[in-house]
């Protein structure tokens, strides 16, 4: 197995459910013959092999059912079973291809979550094209598994597929994946009634099936087979001790029916509205609000801000819509709760039917309230302590402060899926865009902070994309200028310096009505720089001219000297040599103005370089010395020791070889006493 394969071994999941749910060890039910079927397929001849030709692209097989039949389930006991037999030891990879809300989840984020699962990163900015691109090229060489959840059709499983025979993609879905060759759809439909009644009594216990097995059985016949309907009932059955089989039976027919549902998911609707409806008020009012929860994933901060409670009792709370089968734990020492996919629509229909709007926005609101104040904490624990971050984390409550900067980067970890999935809520909302902006720039400065900028980039890239739709919807040109540069500079580092160029423009013409002058010298200079990398050294010269004479009239003389500094490097490279020392010289009078000795000492260093590559050699001799001593004046002993090398280069040209000799040893010397890792070596040197 390669050290980036993905664990996947542990316990199936429970009772064929689609999540698991109740805190009784997972367990699987039924399912065997379709189990058999799989397998069967898997060892058999795919329609290529049939033709004579060699499989160019990878398995897939399709497990099609409704929700809350244990599709899910199902694949994952199949994915289970083959990576114990062996067949496949470069792990799993997992991914969901829809939302809780019903939408499809674009290629390029499910691209990128796979990336992460291979320990990859995908570059920030990339499209779903590159990305899943990048997937297939790490899956070439391996054998994996990749399961890819309740796909909505093949536009979304056709560019994850390895073009690798030895890979297996199992995909679940609704229906048929048309579109993909070769492809025999697996369809389930609710357990057989042996496993039905077996399932209950996990759950309820074995007694109170024996006394009245037939009842068992109807009840199961009433819930359509469907695990994910009997989990419910059962988890009714089990906070009711002293309820009969009957009496679920009973009343979940006296439910009506949903007719705006399939005649196949009303079992579902009514076991959810029979669990629903017995709950007390204010669960059921939780419960209702788990719709908003972003991702699907909730905690009991999210929990405790959407229904106005305390954490304890929304911590409760929860724990019990888990042994209702309503939510499924991961277990984590964090606890981080999922609200099952098949019941995310229902609850969706149900909070509109019961709750009025302006109570729905405010709970979401509360809850991105909360989560930008958990995010703040986060990022201050990793303060000094008696800063002013630290001052103001120790007066929030006990349960929104992290005892240190480890659980405060483990919390971001297992939360960084929802938080990117509160981020696009709020800015999908529209009504709560301040709000968004500071939910989006506590998280840009908590991953910057944990994880480091580059490795947050992609994550980064998104969050700045989400600024700008709110900048622009809300006609904010300050924040669209800021968020055009940080989109810029990031494709810029990646290589995409066109469309970098292209931005920077964009953010000169925001900055410009916003009378921004940071903002428009900013973009100036990074402008200038685009143009640099591209090659184009005349443009680069205008556009830091422009820059420069910016900061001249608002006296920055640190940018001031920057800018001289780059002017004077895209002269050299264009090999307008005059122009070039007059901007180096001037960036290091500009930086002996300022104090700072290591840079003036390095601006003369390119200075002496101009004048060598200028065919004056005695001028460079003279320029060289003098950046020598402010090296040794600023205490930069690479450098110096670079210069002495330098200098022993040119004297060789002047034809002093016993100078040049002194001078080399000096630089050997110095980096013997620096330690210094790398060798530098001389043109002299290297011949």
């Amino acid at each position: 197995m390669t050290d980036q394969a993905v664990d996947t071994s542990g316990p199936a999941k429970a009772a064929g459910t689609e999540e698991p749910s109740g805190a009784a060890p997972p367990q699987f039910f039924g399912r065997d013959r379709e189990l058999k079927e799989l397998r069967a397929d898997i060892e058999g001849a795919g329609l290529d092999t049939l033709a004579g030709r060699k499989a160019a692209r990878a398995r897939v097989l399709l497990i099609a059912g409704r929700p809350g039949s244990g599709r899910t389930a199902l694949a994952g006991e199949l994915t289970r079973r083959l990576l114990a037999a062996g067949d496949h030891p470069d792990g799993l990879l997992r991914a969901r291809l829809t939302d809780p809300g019903g939408a499809a989840v674009p290629t390029e984020r499910t691209a990128r979550g796979l990336l992460d699962q291979l320990g990859v990163t995908g570059p920030p900015g990339a499209d779903g094209d590159e990305l899943s691109e990048m997937v297939r090229e790490e899956l070439a060489g391996r054998r994996a598994l990749l399961l890819l959840d309740d796909a909505a059709d093949a536009e979304q499983v056709d560019p994850l597929l390895p073009d690798n025979p030895d890979c297996l993609v199992v995909a679940t879905s609704g229906g048929p994946l048309t579109g993909i060759p070769g492809v025999r759809p697996c369809t389930i439909g609710g357990l057989d009634a042996g496993s039905a009644v077996r399932l209950l009594a996990r759950i309820i216990g074995e007694v109170r099936i024996t006394v009245d097995p037939r009842t068992a059985e109807t009840l199961a016949e009433e819930c359509g087979g469907l695990p994910a309907a009997l989990v419910m009932v059962g988890g009714w059955l089990a906070a009711r001790p002293m309820a009969s089989v009957a009496d679920a039976t009973k009343q979940l027919r006296e439910l009506p029916d949903d007719t705006e549902q399939s005649t196949g998911s009303r079992p579902l609707a009514r076991a959810f509205r029979l669990v629903h409806d017995s709950l007390p008020p204010t669960a059921a009012r939780i419960l209702r609000l788990l719709a908003l929860a972003p991702a699907g994933l909730v905690d009991a901060h999210t929990a405790s801000a959407l229904a106005g409670c305390s954490v304890s009792a929304a911590q409760t709370t929860l724990d019990d819509f888990v042994a209702l089968g309503l939510l499924h734990t991961n277990g984590a020492d964090q606890p981080q709760y999922e609200v099952p996919g098949c019941l995310a629509p229902l609850l969706r229909a149900l909070l509109e039917a019961r709750d009025r709007p302006a109570e729905i926005q405010l709970a979401g609101a509360r809850m991105l309230e909360r989560t930008v104040r958990l995010l703040q904490s986060c990022r201050a624990v990793t303060e000094p302590e008696g800063s002013p971050a630290r001052r103001k984390l120790a007066g929030l409550p006990r349960s929104l402060r992290f005892p240190g900067p480890e659980a405060a980067a483990e919390w971001l970890r297992i939360r960084r899926p929802a938080l990117l999935a509160s981020a696009r809520f709020a800015v999908g909302d529209g009504e709560l865009d301040t709000l968004a902006r500071r939910l989006v720039a506590a998280l840009v400065r908590a991953l910057a902070v944990h994880r480091g900028t580059e490795a947050a980039a992609p994550e980064l890239y998104g969050l700045h994309g989400l600024v700008l739709a709110v900048a622009e919807r809300r006609d904010l040109p300050r924040e669209r200028a800021a968020a055009l540069l940080n989109l810029a500079d990031l494709d810029a580092r990646t290589g995409r310096t066109q469309e970098a160029l292209t931005r920077y423009r964009a953010a000169l013409d925001a900055g410009r009505a916003a009378k921004d002058p940071y903002a428009t010298g900013r973009a100036m200079e990074s402008v200038g720089g685009a143009y640099a990398e591209l090659g184009d050294f005349q443009r680069a010269s205008d556009w830091y001219g422009r820059a420069l004479a910016q900061r001249l009239t608002q006296g920055e003389r640190a940018d001031e000297a920057r800018l001289y500094g780059r002017l004077g490097a895209v002269h050299t490279y264009a090999g307008r040599y005059g122009e070039a020392l007059r901007n180096w010289r001037a960036a290091a009078a500009g930086y002996r103005r300022l104090g700072d000795v290591p840079a003036q000492a390095r601006a003369l260093s390119e200075a002496a370089r101009v004048q060598e590559y200028a065919g004056r050699p005695h001028e460079s001799l003279h320029t060289c010395q003098e950046a020598v001593e402010w090296a040794r004046r600023a205490g930069d002993v690479r450098l110096q020791a670079a210069l002495e090398l330098r200098l022993a280069d040119t004297l060789d040209r002047l034809g002093d070889p016993a100078a040049a000799g002194l001078h080399r040893g000096l630089a050997d010397r110095l980096l013997r006493q620096e330690g210094a890792a790398c060798e530098i070596r001389s043109a002299a040197t290297e011949k």
